[in-house]
């Protein structure tokens, strides 16, 4: 099986699609910040399926980004490297969630609780070392790099357009968390994930112009290979029955006697006039 370019920006483009549908799912029903201690294993599984949709969605923003990594220029890359941060960094506070978390709600139910809130943009009330340094660059990459790279897909107008906006003024919203209640959380998680359903979908529509193009260069290329191994010409075999005598050379000799000039026989066909058959007939 042959990996094409072509396929490669189409799963990028089903990955996006997933990790939308999967960040829209994981909001309905979502418990409250303040209750990982006592629903555990529903944080457990939502912070499982944000962790996959993490991967997913770092896999189609970067087909995103090499579908037009020419066009999109120093802005596009800047976006996708600021971006891809942020997603990386939400990896990491996922498979925290999904996997540390839980086996200190007995021990250090404080601390639990403390993460979780300073992820959700509250203030935590006591110390949680690193975790703060890896929630803030999530943040700061997820809200920048998303406004970044959303602006480069907009202006190279590859994919839609309407999705690219989206993408960036979704992802600004998040800062307004801060100061916003919590009932805002997962509302304004949706149109960050309508933004990567839409553009996952423009990503793989995109490949059909190309495709077309590569199956009609290469029907060109077989008819013209086809067209020009033309088959050499080839004598047709003499049948003996049917043949004319091959022209011998005149013999000529004088009489001595007579002084006459006898000559010998000569061909009734000239050398060289049996033609092949034209190629193909």
């Amino acid at each position: 099986m042959q990996i094409t370019s072509s396929a490669l920006i189409k799963g990028a483009g089903a990955a996006a699609v997933a990790a939308g549908a999967i960040f829209a799912l994981v909001q309905v029903g979502h418990p409250p910040s303040d209750s990982f201690t006592t629903e555990t294993a529903a944080w457990v599984a939502r912070s499982s399926a944000k962790a996959v949709m993490t991967v997913l969605a770092l896999a189609g923003i970067t087909g995103m980004y090499l579908r037009q990594h020419r066009e999109a220029g120093q802005l596009g890359l800047v976006g996708y490297l600021v971006f891809a941060m942020g997603y990386l960094m939400m990896f990491a506070t996922e498979v925290v969630a999904a996997a540390v978390l839980p086996n200190l709600t007995a021990t250090q139910p404080g601390f639990v609780d403390d993460v979780v809130a300073a992820a959700v943009g509250g203030t935590p009330n006591g110390d949680i070392a690193g975790m703060q340094v890896v929630l803030n660059l999530a943040g700061a990459g997820y809200i920048l790099g998303g406004l970044v790279f959303g602006i480069a897909l907009f202006r190279t107008g590859i994919l839609a357009r309407w999705a690219a906006a989206l993408l960036a003024v979704s992802t600004v919203a998040t800062a307004a968390l801060a100061v916003l209640p919590e009932s805002f959380n997962r509302p304004l998680a949706v149109p960050e994930a309508i933004a990567l359903i839409g553009l996952g979908v423009s990503l793989w529509r995109s490949t059909r112009g190309s495709d077309v193009a590569a199956s009609t260069a290469t029907a060109t290329a077989t008819a013209t290979d086809s067209g020009t191994q033309t088959d050499m010409p080839t004598a047709t075999p003499m049948d003996s029955n049917t043949a004319t005598a091959t022209p011998t050379a005149t013999a000529t000799a004088m009489d001595p006697d007579a002084g006459v000039t006898a000559s010998g026989p000569s061909a009734s066909t000239p050398a060289g006039s049996l033609a092949p058959e034209p190629a193909g007939r």
